[in-house]
Formats: structure tokens, C-alpha cells, sequence
């Protein structure tokens, strides 16, 4: 056997001339019928292609590999087994048996609303064809979406619903899907982002909550219970928001009405104190009087000159129309002085002086009663704007009532707990398995 691998091409070649040489028993054959096959030496030459290529030597230089022994298994692959069991099979069971057996049936009422703001329209808005019946506030939305994560709202439904009665009910039966005894306001809060699953999208304004608990009822009132508070919430802001609107204009309307009364409690004590009501009436009183006793002065020297003419030097009626002259000029001179720098029976000020304060008085007076106008109308118009602009929550999709429990998904989470475990296991072999051949 050693020399056929040794000499691999004399056996070849052997063999085939062994086929072209006729055996005793095909002698015969061959004799009785000599032209039946008139081509048989050309197959020969046909076949004795191993002449042109000179392989033997590189086909006696290639090793010769003993066959592969039986495959068998060796610990490593008890201890992989056995891993796999504890690492994958263990925990997939200890999963499965509490989904099945002690997790509790969560149930879920669904509800959907949006902040919607109704604005009736302004006279401007019918004339000017511009009227925008409604809108969504986006911003509220966004308020409202934190608001139902909040704090305040978890105490509200706690004090009105004990949320904490509700959620620790079955801990001693199922410890991971329900809220552990004696948790602090934190945990509550933590647990109510985990019950109450919020879908909102910004660009729409709609807010949908999907509200889950350990039975439909339960689930049902903590949907009904989120919707009011979130309607009070909606109705404080507007409620802000009107107030913001009006705060300016009624301070603004609180600071004429002072300027006013100011200004007329200052018109009040200057006519108590000049006993005049208004100076230009009385300047033009004065100017009539002064009119009159010049007058009755002219008179006067027309009647002394005739008499003059007609009685003698010391008759009486002369000295009688001097004194008359006499006294009309001076009380004439005495109603001109209250015009000029000279007293007045008024509080011992000049008609002057008199009408310059009336004068201040008044334009400060006009200019309270032009402001304080001002300020009113404005007022009017803010409460207006706000008596007309209105926030509300509009729910377009009530809280539900289910029939079947939803929660938890126990399909998925065995399917998502068998995947982490086999990846972890599976990576953990590889690590192990290339440490072993690097050694």
C-alpha cells in the first residue's frame, strides 16, 4: 500500500493499460469477430494523457491527514448547557410564573380633549370680514400636558379618590406592578407616570390620556376625576388671563379718578376761599359796574357844567353834583385797582391773580376729566375683550369604561425578557469562548 501512495502514477498508468489488454476469456471474442470494431486501438492514445504532465512528485510531496475521530461531548459543553439553563431557561420560568400567577390584571379608561378658545366677533371683525371663531391655544395645551404629570394634580386625586389605598391594594400578591406601603409623595408621583400614559401632539393641541388601574371602575373615575381638575385648570387660566387684560386698564382708570378728584377738590376750595364761582362771569360783572359809573360820571360833569352856567359860585346844588363827581370817581378808581396790583375783597387778591389760579385750576381739571374719559373708555374696551375671549376644555373622547383587562402585556414582556436574556447569555459565551482561544 506504501508503494501504490509512493508511486501513485506507475499504478495509474498500469491500471490503464491493464484495461487496454484483452483477457483469455476476450480472446476468443475478439477472433470470431475482427472487424466488428475497426477503432479500438485509437482509445489508447486517447487515454495516455498522464505521459504529457509530469505530476507525480508534487502529488507524493502533499501530507496525508489521518480521518477526523468521532465527535463526542467534552464538559465545556455540559458547562455551557448548564449555563444556558441557569442563565436563560431559570429565569424565563421564575417570569412566566409570576405573569401567569401573580401579576394583577390592569384595567384602562381612555380620554381625549383639547383647549379650545372662543372668541365672539368685534364689531371691526363683522365690518372687516376678519372674524376668528376659534383657535387652539397651544400654549394652554402645553401647560395642561404638565399639569396632569404634576404634583398638585396626584395630591387632588389622592385626596378626592386615595390613589394610595388604590395602588398598594395587591402589593403583597404583586410587589413589581404595584406601589410598595408607606412611599413617600415621590413614589406616588413616579408610580402615576408609570398608571397615566399621555399622548400629546403639539401641533394640534390634542391630549389623550390612557388612565390604567386594577379595576374598570377605578380607572374610570381617575379619567373623570383628571378631567375636571383639568377643567378647573383651564378655567383659572382664563380666568388670569382676564384679569392680566384688565389689571392695567383698571389701575390706569384708579389713578384718573384721583387725579380728578384732586383736581376738583382743589376748584372746590379756591371758590370757598374767593367766594367767586367762576371770574370770568364776575370780571365780566365788574366791567359792567364800571361801564355803569362811568357812565353816571359823565352824567354827572354834564350836569355840573350846566349848572355852572346857570347858578352862582356858592349855590349848593354845585357843591352837591362835586361830591356825587367826587364819589363815582372814586369808587370807579377802586373797581379799576381790582384789576390791576391793588386789593379786592376777595381774600385780599387781585382779579389778576384770581384768574391765573382759576386758570391752572381748570386746565388741571380738564386735563383729569379728558384723562380720566380716556381711561374709562379703555377699561371698557378691556372688559369687553375679555368677557368675549373664553377658554374651555373640550373633551372628544370621554372616559371609557373597559371590560378586559389590558395590562400587563405578559406575551410581550416574556418575549422582551427571553430576548435580553438570551443576547446577554449569548455574549457572554462568545467572551468566554474567545478568552479560551487565546490561551
Amino acid at each position: 500500500m506504501a508503494d501504490n501512495q509512493s508511486n501513485p502514477g506507475t499504478a495509474d498508468t498500469d491500471a490503464q493499460s491493464g484495461k487496454s489488454e484483452p483477457t483469455p476469456k476476450d480472446a476468443p471474442a475478439a477472433k470470431a469477430k475482427p472487424k466488428a470494431k475497426p477503432k479500438p486501438a485509437a482509445k489508447p492514445k486517447a487515454e495516455a494523457k498522464p505521459k504529457s504532465a509530469p505530476k507525480p512528485a508534487a502529488a507524493a510531496a502533499q501530507p496525508v491527514y489521518a480521518p477526523a475521530r468521532t465527535a463526542s461531548a467534552k464538559p465545556r459543553h455540559w458547562l455551557l448547557l448548564i449555563s444556558f439553563l441557569l442563565c436563560v431557561g431559570a429565569p424565563l420560568c421564575v417570569t412566566a410564573t409570576y405573569l401567569w400567577t401573580r401579576a394583577v390584571d390592569q384595567y384602562t379608561s381612555s380620554l381625549g380633549f383639547t383647549v379650545r378658545r372662543e372668541e365672539a366677533p368685534s364689531a371691526v371683525d363683522i365690518l372687516g370680514g376678519l372674524t376668528n371663531l376659534s383657535s387652539t391655544s397651544s400654549s394652554d395645551s402645553d401647560i395642561l400636558y404638565e399639569y396632569i404629570q404634576s404634583q398638585e394634580l396626584v395630591e387632588r386625586v389622592d385626596a378626592r379618590l386615595d390613589l394610595r389605598a388604590q395602588y398598594t391594594r395587591h402589593y403583597p400578591i404583586d410587589p413589581i406592578f404595584t406601589l410598595a406601603r408607606d412611599s413617600s409623595i415621590e413614589d406616588l408621583v413616579a408610580y402615576w407616570q408609570k398608571m397615566v400614559l399621555i399622548s400629546y401632539a403639539p401641533g394640534t393641541g390634542l391630549i389623550e390620556v390612557k388612565v390604567k388601574a386594577f379595576t374598570a371602575e377605578e380607572a374610570h373615575d381617575i379619567a373623570e376625576v383628571i378631567f375636571e381638575e383639568s377643567s378647573r385648570m383651564i378655567n383659572q387660566l382664563s380666568a388670569i388671563a382676564r384679569e392680566d387684560a384688565m389689571r392695567y386698564a383698571r389701575e390706569e382708570l384708579e389713578v384718573s379718578v384721583e387725579q380728578l378728584k384732586v383736581a376738583r377738590q382743589a376748584m372746590t376750595a379756591f371758590r370757598s376761599r374767593t367766594q367767586i364761582v367762576d371770574p370770568s362771569a364776575d370780571i365780566q360783572l365788574q366791567m359792567g359796574l364800571l361801564n355803569t359809573l362811568q357812565q353816571q360820571l359823565g352824567t354827572e360833569l354834564i350836569n355840573y357844567d350846566l349848572l355852572l352856567t346857570s347858578v352862582q359860585e356858592g349855590d349848593p346844588r354845585l357843591q352837591q353834583s362835586q361830591q356825587r363827581i367826587n364819589a363815582i370817581r372814586d369808587r370807579v378808581r377802586q373797581e379799576r385797582d381790582k384789576f390791576g396790583g391793588g386789593a379786592s375783597d376777595s381774600g385780599g387778591a387781585d382779579y389778576a391773580t384770581l384768574v391765573a389760579d382759576f386758570e391752572r385750576l381748570s386746565v388741571d381739571r380738564e386735563f383729569a376729566e379728558q384723562k380720566y374719559k380716556g381711561a374709562l373708555q379703555n377699561y371698557d374696551i378691556a372688559q369687553a375683550e375679555a368677557q368675549r375671549q373664553s377658554r374651555y376644555l373640550a373633551a372628544y373622547l370621554n372616559p371609557t369604561r373597559a371590560q378586559s383587562p389590558e395590562y400587563p402585556r405578559r406575551l410581550l414582556l416574556f418575549g422582551l425578557t427571553a430576548l435580553f436574556l438570551l443576547i446577554a447569555w449569548s455574549t457572554l459565551g462568545l467572551i468566554l469562548y474567545s478568552l479560551r482561544d487565546r490561551r
